[in-house]
């Protein structure tokens, strides 16, 4: 009898070890794709002399699958990610498996990561009120030897924001083409089409171009993005809250509003409200506090180094806060407010041209037409720059 209490209490500790063992396990495999693909990224085992550079490519690649999956989520990928993540113990190795990380991206891919602006020097670049002297620089690991996006000759007194995301290397013009409607990609793709094929449903018409819209982008999402940032741009860079959301709802675009989604996505749709708060996760929308304490908001936000501020999409139990939104660091790094106002001035430009008639399009008279449209075109782009109430910079390096 003693024996079997004692068999009993022995068997005890193994069996909750057993369980503790089984829930652990279920939770790794219930958790988020994110850190099922983060996982057996470290090799913690010291590399030799000889091991050094095998040890570099590996860390590289693995930085180079982390920052491709975070841009599928159009996430941006923080430093302490990386260190967590791919580097290790072998945190000092940082810049050259950083240098090598952009190779293999830029060879590969056409791509690289380059490194957000700090959301005061976002604001600062942007004619903000606030931080004009604390203007940060845009990379990082050579911050002191960049000039401030202030133009002053003087040192940068805030580092980079640590956060990075991926952008294209591609000549504009190579993406311009294989954007561009070609007649016998377009009939393949028709005659490759089922029959039964809803073609006003997200992610399935054809486009006929290279790239592959239809499982790329969501393209109506993307569109909606940048009619917001041209918005923000045309009322002087900044538009308060209520402003942008009078604005949006003669565009049918209210809190409620269910946006759809392509068939290949989590989710085929998503509020608008939702809509907003994800921009501001992911960088390209920037939503602040104006009056009173706007320092309480900073301390409230997130602080993921995406440049949000106050994230939720409005309404609620802050009805009696004022807001105003601005672009995020993001949106200046990839977009850039050079191409939205060519995006606005080339649609006033096209519904301008339709309502005046054909006209020939041969000879003398087709020439002075281009011509007429090329001066209507500078003018509108004039027009923009001047509501944004200065100069258009370009995407941040």
């Amino acid at each position: 009898m003693p024996r079997a209490g004692t068999s009993r209490s022995q068997r005890q500790p193994s069996q909750i070890l057993t369980q503790r063992n089984g829930r652990s396990q279920q939770r790794v495999e219930d958790d988020d794709d994110e850190d099922i693909v983060a996982q057996n990224y470290v090799d913690e085992a010291e590399p030799g002399p000889d091991d050094t550079s095998i040890d570099l490519k590996k860390r590289a690649i693995n930085l180079v699958r982390l920052a491709l999956f975070q841009e599928q989520r159009r996430m941006p990928l923080r430093r302490d990610e990386i260190s967590k993540k791919v580097m290790g113990s072998q945190r000092g190795a940082f810049k050259a498996v950083f240098e090598e990380a952009q190779s293999v991206l830029r060879s590969t891919f056409g791509m690289e990561l380059v490194e957000l602006p700090t959301r005061a020097a976002t604001h600062d670049a942007a004619g903000g009120s606030m931080g004009r002297e604390k203007a940060g620089t845009q990379n990082g690991e050579e911050g002191g030897d960049r000039q401030a996006v202030t133009g002053l000759k003087k040192k940068a007194v805030s580092q980079g924001s640590k956060t990075y995301i991926l952008r294209s290397t591609l000549d504009p013009m190579i993406i311009e083409r294989a954007a561009s409607t070609n007649k016998r990609i377009l009939e393949a793709e028709a005659a490759d089409a089922p029959d039964d094929v809803n073609d006003t449903e997200p992610g399935v018409r054809t486009y006929g171009s290279l790239i592959a819209w239809n499982t790329a982008d969501q393209l109506a999402t993307l569109g909606i993005l940048h009619v917001i940032l041209a918005l923000i741009l045309v009322s002087g860079k900044v538009i308060s809250d209520m402003d942008l959301r009078a604005l949006l709802r003669r565009l049918r675009l209210r809190p409620p509003t269910q946006l759809a989604l392509p068939a290949h996505t989590p989710h085929r749709t998503l509020t608008f409200d939702a809509y907003l708060i994800q921009l501001q996760r992911q960088g390209y929308l920037d939503r602040t506090r104006i009056g009173g304490a706007g320092g309480t908001s900073q301390k409230r936000g997130r602080g993921r180094g995406s440049g949000t501020t106050q994230q939720g999409g409005g309404g609620g139990d802050d009805s009696d806060v004022a807001w105003e939104w601005r672009w995020g660091p993001r949106a200046a790094a990839e977009i850039g407010e050079a191409a939205v106002a060519r995006f606005v001035a080339e649609f006033m430009a096209e519904r301008a041209s339709r309502g005046g008639g054909g006209g020939g399009a041969g000879g003398a008279g087709g020439r002075a037409q281009r011509e007429e449209a090329q001066k209507r075109l500078a003018a509108l782009l004039k027009g923009v720059e001047r509501a944004a109430g200065g100069d258009l910079s370009g995407v941040t390096v």
